[in-house]
């Protein structure tokens, strides 16, 4: 989408100016926060203390308490523009995906790492902006890790809602967005936040293989949340350590996150794909059998630029094995032998356990 406008013999900017700029700049999404903070951060704060963060420590350490008001990372902002880049793909779903033998990647992780397309995108908005504006602003820019409410923020900015499976759904496009935010001092009207249009649909609960998606225990907030400590993502990027042998045969061919509570939204029916080329799938659904035979270096050279090499060679390795496990194919004996044999004891007895299963 092209929108031109400039901003020419005016004493300030406005909201529909700067959320212009960033539709010129690529986003498909974009709207305007308040930069104080919001309910939200209550619920966040429980949704901590009840441990559902697992291991993330990120999330629980002293930033969990910067996450309470967007100025404690920029103390003049005002206002907060969030945006939405849309990633999805024109390849199937993973609940479309029937061969055995390939591996599934998280459909997010497929092209360029989002976190640098964002920044740079993001940089060009601030750029353009500086050059059109009449007054001076401060400004910073925000890409997922930075600790800051995201999708809370994109809710009150108009950019959609945030459905029984956590994530942001937008009533036109779905759920496919990576989320970004540029926090400045300028004083905009914010936008106001959708209808939830969820309803009475569980599709996203039901389908989820390890039932990580738990009623709320907060009063006023959310009817439904996530406990990452039962999320296929979370096992496959986040934990470090061995996966709990119940919660194993339920990963099913995932190695890098998961997409199935999206896939099975009503929402995502008829989501556009990216005409982004950043975002092209080079690495759809790969043989796990190739993967498992992959070195270090080969890992990293594979995967370079892209999210990843987050999980760890090892946590990697790991999860290849359950998947192959999972498949129970016998093609996948003789490379589940060589990952048994591995140095690194997490990827060893994750193919112990997969041997075992192609027995039964």
């Amino acid at each position: 989408m092209t929108v031109n406008l400039r901003l020419r013999h005016v004493e300030t900017v406005d909201a529909r100016q700067v959320k212009a700029l960033a539709l010129e700049c690529g986003f498909e999404l974009a709207g305007i926060a308040a930069a104080t903070s919001v309910p939200e951060s209550g619920y966040y704060r429980e949704w901590v203390a009840r441990g559902f963060a697992g291991e993330m420590r990120y999330l629980t350490d002293h930033r969990a308490a910067m996450r309470e008001d967007p100025r404690t990372l920029l103390a003049s902002a005002r206002s907060i523009l969030c945006v939405g880049k849309l990633y999805n793909g024109p390849q199937p779903y993973s609940t479309q995906f029937a061969s055995e033998d390939l591996a599934w990647i998280s459909r997010y992780a497929w092209g360029e790492d989002y976190h640098q397309v964002l920044r740079h995108r993001l940089e060009e908005v601030v750029n353009r902006l500086r050059a059109q504006s009449p007054e001076p602003f401060d400004s910073k820019i925000c890409v997922d890790t930075a600790p800051l409410l995201e999708r809370s923020y994109a809710r009150h900015a108009g950019l959609g809602w945030i459905g029984k499976n956590t994530c942001l759904i937008n009533q036109q496009m779905g759920s496919w967005f990576f989320l970004g935010e540029l926090l400045l001092s300028l004083d905009l009207v914010p936008d106001q936040p959708p209808p939830d249009r969820c309803g009475t649909c569980a599709r996203c609960i039901d389908a989820c293989p390890t039932a990580a998606i738990v009623p709320a225990a907060v009063e006023g907030g959310p009817a439904w949340e996530l406990d990452s400590r039962l999320c296929i993502s979370y096992f496959t990027i986040e934990q470090r350590g061995s996966i709990d042998e119940g919660m194993r045969s339920q990963m099913g061919r995932h190695v890098f996150g998961c997409d199935i509570c999206q896939d099975v939204c009503p929402w995502n029916r008829r989501a556009p794909a990216t005409e982004d080329g950043v975002f092209e799938a080079a690495h759809f659904a790969p043989p796990l059998d190739q993967l498992a035979a992959l070195s270090e270096a080969e890992f990293r050279d594979l995967f370079r630029d892209t999210p990843v090499p987050r999980a760890r060679y090892s946590g990697f390795l790991r999860n290849v094995a359950i998947a192959m496990g999972n498949a129970r194919l016998e093609k996948f004996r003789a490379p589940l032998q060589r990952l048994s044999e591995f140095t690194e004891p997490l990827v060893a007895e994750s193919a112990y356990w997969a041997l075992r299963q192609l027995e039964t």
